[in-house]
């Protein structure tokens, strides 16, 4: 089915089921609205999956792996060759965000949408999905990153991953991605989008020095001179000056609405494609919840332009979903108290009015 058709599905949030969780926390026992956004983000789950009473046992993070042609400029304070080395390291739990998604209950699914090379030496930790549309995306600053078939490829398998994580019976589904060079690429999507001066919204990723930071921003300030991405226009985004992980991530927010489940954004890359979603099906919006605000420059101005209120504010910048499994935690609690905790009725105390 192409992409137009399948966008066509994407239908508002249950207002009934939002009413109902939002009835059911006025009548906990404590003050009205008192856990705050993790309230919010119940209800708008109840409004999601078309069910007050909420549930997220099964959850999942899909980290989109994939490498970007424009390392090659020097943009980069490691080589390409890191990218596949990070993703073996996934498949043998052995990162950051694996200790983190272990204690956090959450199933890790490490995807192969673009590293440049075969990777043979995997763990079976957590089994390598491969869905590579190819080794890499060409150098933005000498050709557009990718070709229109190769962006809509990738956002089919986001798509088919959030299909198939439902039907296993996933209630949860958070983004992740590694892929060195991802802050370039992202920070020329966004200042695009935004319509604001790379300047304004490119940092140092794993540590530039200033030199460094000053050839990233004259890096992705020639190529968005060069291709001239149309910011109307998602897909032209992605192929002139994208990612096969952000076109990957794209199609995972794509999903969620198609499929009506909640997906959590991580941090600045998997907030930028976020904001892509966007660009093809403005309704995305309300199937995302934010996880943190990234200490990335364009962190919380894409949250402000999505219109998505974070819970973590940490000062992160690992990114692979490092964010997300930060957050996850809280939101578990936050349903436990939603289902478990006696009503002013049952303990007989008179419920508070707001003013």
């Amino acid at each position: 089915m192409k992409l137009e058709e399948q966008l066509v599905q994407v239908r508002d949030l249950n207002l009934r089921a939002m009413e109902e969780a939002r009835s059911r926390w006025n009548q906990i026992a404590k003050p009205l609205h008192s856990l705050g956004v993790l309230e919010d983000m119940v209800i708008k789950i109840a409004g999601i999956t078309e069910n007050s009473q909420i549930q997220i046992d099964k959850k999942a993070l899909v980290i989109l792996c994939a490498d970007n042609g424009v390392v090659t400029e020097g943009v980069t304070q490691t080589g390409a060759e890191v990218t596949a080395v990070v993703t073996e390291n996934f498949t043998k739990g052995d990162t950051c965000v694996c200790i983190m998604a272990e204690r956090a209950g959450v199933d890790i699914f490490p995807v192969d949408i673009g590293v440049s090379r075969d990777l043979e030496h995997c763990g079976d930790r957590y089994p390598l999905q491969s869905y590579k549309i190819a080794y890499g995306t060409a150098n933005m600053l000498r050709e557009p990153a990718m070709t229109e078939r190769e962006v809509r490829e990738a956002i089919d398998v986001g798509i088919y991953l959030v299909e198939k994580l439902k039907k296993e019976g996933y209630q949860l589904i958070a983004t992740g991605e590694m892929g060195i060079g991802n802050t370039t690429t992202s920070s020329a999507v966004a200042s695009v989008l935004l319509g604001m001066e790379p300047e304004r919204l490119t940092g140092r990723g794993a540590g530039l020095s200033a030199a460094g930071l000053a050839k990233k921003i004259r890096v992705i300030k020639e190529a968005i001179l060069l291709h001239k991405p149309d910011w109307k226009d998602g897909l032209d985004v992605l192929a002139k000056v994208g990612g096969l992980d952000l076109a990957g991530l794209t199609g995972i927010y794509l999903g969620g609405a198609i499929y009506r489940v909640p997906i959590v954004i991580d941090g600045f890359i998997s907030a930028t494609a976020a904001l892509l979603a966007t660009t093809l099906c403005p309704e995305v919006t309300s199937y995302m919840l934010a996880s943190h605000v990234s200490a990335e420059p364009a962190g919380q101005l894409i949250l402000e332009r999505l219109k998505q209120q974070a819970v973590v504010h940490a000062n992160l910048c690992l990114g692979e979903g490092t964010g997300a499994m930060t957050m996850i935690p809280m939101l578990s609690m936050a349903v436990e108290i939603y289902h478990k905790m006696s009503t002013f009725q049952e303990i007989t105390i008179d419920p508070y009015q707001p003013l």
